[in-house]
């Protein structure tokens, strides 16, 4: 495995980081502990989780199962940096009670407590906005989350689905405050397929020291060699994958994708991976694996080497929508 810093401070991360939005409504928590350990001895030490997940009735489920693997010992709490995320609302019938969700100081303080309870653990490494709170300002929202951090509570904080404009008032207010680190992270949506983050989120967080994190890597197994699949007789697309193949210049782009890849004799989810390891800013992409053969596949990403060739085919299959201004203004 690979390391790198996280955005500009030293912290040490995998350049995988193990999604973990899969564990308990599609992986059941044998299976996903199994997932774990088998990412930790491959060297992935960067796991990300959300207090919503598990959904539904089962929110806070996934936690709870990496609490639990915590629990086993074996020094797997002090390997990993544990990253969550607060903002959804957590009542199981989606009706929730006032200041029970978004980024109140009262309701932040509600979810870190409740979240270091079901992850069995007495800090979080990097606590995340899992969105944008329009109606809260960031002068309360550092208030709380620098108290945390001298409780120990929490080490960092970054950010999620967050726009570029956003990204710089949470960093200037967080510098106007002296003595908070302010966001040293964004995880955005970003692949071969979706780049309208190269416009503005991404060269924002650059030019704050924020590490890029990708979520979807795969575009929802878009790039994953979705019609390679389908006519072997293997799973069909669904969700994401679906609705684009469905747009007949959408399945050409892609199936022109699958056959570069195939020319090179590349496996496409390995390559979407690696391309995304190759773009300026970006810490490491999420995978989430259902079973353990997903990790295997995503871990070879990391020692993949994309040639000139190669890159220039994926540019013209996949091109990027070019610097901001420029690529809006003229």
């Amino acid at each position: 495995m690979k390391y790198t810093q996280l955005g500009r401070t030293g912290l040490k991360v995998s350049r995988l980081v193990l999604g973990t939005m899969n564990f308990g409504p599609q992986t059941d928590e044998a299976d996903s502990h199994a997932i774990m350990d088998a990412a930790l001895d491959a060297g992935i030490n960067f796991f990300d989780t959300a207090n919503v997940y598990g959904w539904g009735e089962n929110k806070g489920r996934t936690e709870s199962i990496i609490g639990n693997w915590f629990a086993k010992g074996g020094d797997r709490r002090d390997k990993v940096v544990i990253a969550t995320k607060v903002y959804a609302n957590m009542a199981a019938d989606g009706d929730a009670w006032p200041n029970h969700d978004k980024l109140s100081a009262l309701n932040i303080r509600r979810a870190v407590d409740a979240s270091l309870k079901r992850l069995r653990t007495d800090h979080i490494d990097l606590y995340q906005f899992h969105h944008v709170d329009r109606n809260t300002p960031f002068d309360e929202i550092w208030q709380a989350i620098d108290v945390l951090v001298q409780q120990g509570k929490i080490l960092y904080a970054g950010s999620s689905n967050f726009p570029g404009y956003k990204i710089a008032q949470a960093n200037e207010t967080a510098a106007r405050r002296g003595g908070s680190l302010g966001l040293v992270s964004e995880q955005c949506l970003y692949n071969l397929a979706e780049r309208r983050a190269e416009m503005e989120v991404i060269p924002a967080a650059r030019e704050y020291g924020l590490g890029v994190i990708p979520w979807s890597p795969l575009h929802g197994g878009l790039l994953g060699g979705v019609i390679k699949k389908e006519v072997q007789g293997g799973r069909r697309a669904s969700g994401r994958a679906a609705d684009t193949l469905a747009d007949p210049a959408a399945r050409a782009r892609i199936q022109a994708y699958e056959d570069l890849l195939d020319k090179h004799g590349l496996e496409p989810g390995e390559t979407a991976l690696a391309w995304l390891l190759t773009r300026p800013g970006v810490t490491g992409p999420i995978v989430g694996p259902r079973t353990a053969e997903q990790l295997l596949s995503a871990l070879r990403a990391v020692e993949l080497e994309l040639g000139d060739e190669l890159l220039a085919g994926l540019e013209e299959i996949f091109p990027g929508p070019g610097p901001s201004p420029e690529a809006f203004a003229w």
